[in-house]
C-alpha cells in the first residue's frame, strides 16, 4: 500500500487552491480578484499560495485548464451542437472566468507566456472536436457543408471566441444566438 507523502498532499492543496480560485474568478471577475483573497480562502499566505505554482500567470493558466477539465463532463453529457451551446451559456454564467479566458488569451499570443503552451493545445483539440461535430452532422444528414469540416470548424470557434469579446464590452449582446446564427447557414434543409 503506498503511503500518503508529501506530493500527495502537495497536489490535493493544489486541486483545492485551483477550486477555490476557480470560484473566486468565476464570482467576483478576473479583474476584481486579487492572489490574496484567493491565499486567505486557502488559509495561506500569498507566497504559500505561489508556492504550488510557476508564477502568477501559471496559476491563472491552470484556473483555465482546470475550467475546461471540470466542464468537460458536464459539456459532453450534451449531444452535437448543444454542447457547444451549452459551453457558451456557461460562459455567460461566469463572466469573470470568460474575462480571464479573453485576457489570457491575448496574452498566449507570445510564445514566451504561460497562457502560449495552453492555448497552442486548446484550439487544435477543440477544432477537431467541433470538426467532428460537422462531420457527424453531414453524414447524418443535418448539416450541409461546402467547406471541409476543419475549416467550418475554425470558422465556428472564431464566431465564438469574437462573440464572447464583444459580450464582455457590451453585456446586451445575446453569446448564443450568433452561433446559432452560424449554425443554420449550415442546416439542410429539404427543397421540395
Amino acid at each position: 500500500m503506498a503511503k500518503r507523502g508529501p506530493y500527495e498532499k502537495g497536489e490535493a492543496k493544489r486541486r483545492e487552491i485551483l477550486q477555490v480560485a476557480l470560484e473566486i474568478f468565476a464570482a467576483e471577475g478576473y479583474r476584481g480578484t486579487s492572489l490574496r483573497k484567493v491565499a486567505a480562502s486557502c488559509n495561506l499566505s500569498l507566497p504559500g499560495l505561489m508556492h504550488y505554482f510557476a508564477s502568477k500567470e501559471d496559476l491563472l493558466v491552470q484556473v483555465l485548464r482546470a475550467r475546461d477539465e471540470g466542464g468537460r463532463e458536464r459539456w459532453e453529457a450534451a449531444e452535437g451542437v448543444e454542447r457547444h451551446l451549452e459551453r457558451i451559456r456557461e460562459g455567460a454564467r461566469t463572466p469573470g472566468l470568460v474575462e480571464l479566458f479573453v485576457s489570457m488569451s491575448a496574452a498566449g499570443s507570445d510564445p514566451e507566456h504561460p497562457a502560449h503552451a495552453f492555448f497552442a493545445e486548446r484550439y487544435p483539440q477543440l477544432r477537431a472536436r467541433i470538426a467532428e461535430m460537422v462531420e457527424e452532422s453531414v453524414a447524418g444528414g443535418r448539416m450541409k457543408a461546402s467547406l471541409p469540416a476543419d475549416r467550418l470548424a475554425t470558422m465556428l470557434l472564431a464566431v465564438v471566441d469574437g462573440i464572447q469579446l464583444q459580450w464582455l464590452n457590451d453585456r446586451s449582446v445575446d453569446m448564443e444566438q450568433p452561433l446559432k446564427d452560424a449554425l443554420s447557414l449550415l442546416e439542410r434543409r429539404d427543397d421540395g
